[in-house]
């Protein structure tokens, strides 16, 4: 037996077939699944299929006659094999199906914005992606991950993709590594232990020269700029000068991890590892320390916690030691101009992610007032961002 049912969405019209398909239902199959087809594009979700036979083979190739960009999903390993032997892999792009797995009792390693990460053994962990369209994502991200490493930077790459209930998660060889953040967090009084081999990680990738096909973070960041010049927290000179100061910032060839604070470096064997590399771009080093300051020195001491793991006392220690071991240098005029540049995009940045997610409340509202205020000082005071590591 078979059935067929379809949904629509965005312009792709998903039939999921199940079942058997073979010489007895194929051609009432064929006209179920023509009676569900709408105009755009055609994927079949082949997860809950289990067996085509020959007859079956001829209904797709008539689906794909008519629909030339048509894609098979989902499929199990004896499907994929009869798909495989009589050329259709060839013919039409085929994907297998995720493996299952359970993580029930797993240890759980981080929470993050976009995923938890899970320890499945001691070999392996798991991040697992709460947005459940996130195949996309899951795939830059590892594509991001391997330009890295061929580059130099050491990373973990995702060895597989699988399901977890309905999310999609990536899995990770990750042999007894620990992430940086919950090394602070118990020993708060190691930072300087730390610090210097922190900003050597910096230094590499700073340091790397980038593939043509990078995004530039630059032009994220300029998204933000406008978006904070334009919601009225500003006056109308500093929002304007503050779109300037960042389109003003040259751009570079040079890699940023664009998102490098404690919880995605892993410790293993003594040695740091970047992960979560979706957010790699080409950048002046600049945006790189802006986005640490946005995770270490914005926000309340609370979501300083709730988000790193971390007390805010350590995450400004990290932050300080970091900017003199960064630029070597203990000169505080020197490391207060460094700041001042960061602060201005992690500000930024803040004011952009908080005035999208602003709840109304008084403590929101305090946290906008006082983040515009230090940024009208900022963008008053500074005539460039530009900095770098040799400066």
């Amino acid at each position: 037996m078979s059935s067929v049912s379809a949904k629509t969405e965005n312009g792709t019209c998903t039939v999921f077939l199940s079942g058997k398909i073979d010489s007895v239902n194929a051609l009432a199959v064929e006209q179920e699944i023509m009676a569900l087809l709408k105009p755009g594009a055609l994927v079949l979700d082949a997860e809950a299929l289990e067996y085509i036979s020959s007859a079956g083979l001829r209904v797709l190739l008539r689906l794909r006659r008519s629909h030339p960009g048509m894609k098979i999903i989902g499929v199990n390993p004896q499907v994929y094999e009869i798909l495989d032997m009589t050329g259709f892999t060839a013919m039409i792009p085929v994907e297998k199906a995720f493996r299952r797995i359970s993580t029930e009792g797993c240890e759980v390693i981080g929470h993050g914005a976009k995923g938890d990460v899970l320890r499945l053994n001691g070999d392996t962990v798991i991040k697992i992606y709460k947005d459940p369209d996130s195949l996309e994502e899951i795939r830059h991200e590892r594509e991001m991950a391997k330009k890295a490493f061929i580059a130099g930077i050491p990373t973990a790459i995702s060895f597989d993709v699988v399901k977890v209930g309905e999310d999609y998660a990536s899995v990770f060889e990750l042999i007894n590594a620990q992430s940086l953040a919950k090394l602070l967090h118990e020993h708060p009084d190691e930072v300087s232990r730390y610090a210097p081999e922190y900003a050597g990680l910096l230094h590499l990738v700073h340091s790397t020269k980038a593939s043509d096909d990078l995004p530039s973070f630059k032009k994220t960041a300029e998204k933000w700029a406008e978006y904070v010049a334009g919601s009225g927290v500003l006056s109308s000179k500093a929002g304007k000068k503050l779109v300037r100061l960042i389109k003003a910032v040259p751009e570079n060839d040079h890699m940023i991890h664009g998102d490098c604070h404690a919880k995605n470096i892993m410790l293993q064997n003594g040695e740091m590892i970047l992960i979560d590399m979706d957010t790699l771009a080409c950048a002046d080093p600049v945006f790189e320390l802006g986005t640490m300051y946005f995770s270490y020195m914005t926000g309340t001491p609370e979501s300083t916690m709730v988000f790193l793991g971390i007390s805010r006392e350590t995450a400004q220690a990290l932050w300080k030691q970091l900017l003199q071991c960064y630029y070597e240098t203990r000169d505080s005029a020197v490391l207060t101009d460094k700041e001042n540049k960061a602060a201005v995009i992690g500000l930024t940045r803040f004011l952009y992610h908080t005035l999208r997610h602003n709840d109304g409340s008084e403590a929101a509202r305090a946290q906008i007032d006082h983040a515009a205020g230090r940024l009208e000082q900022l963008t008053a005071s500074l005539e460039s961002l530009v900095q770098n590591a040799a400066d």
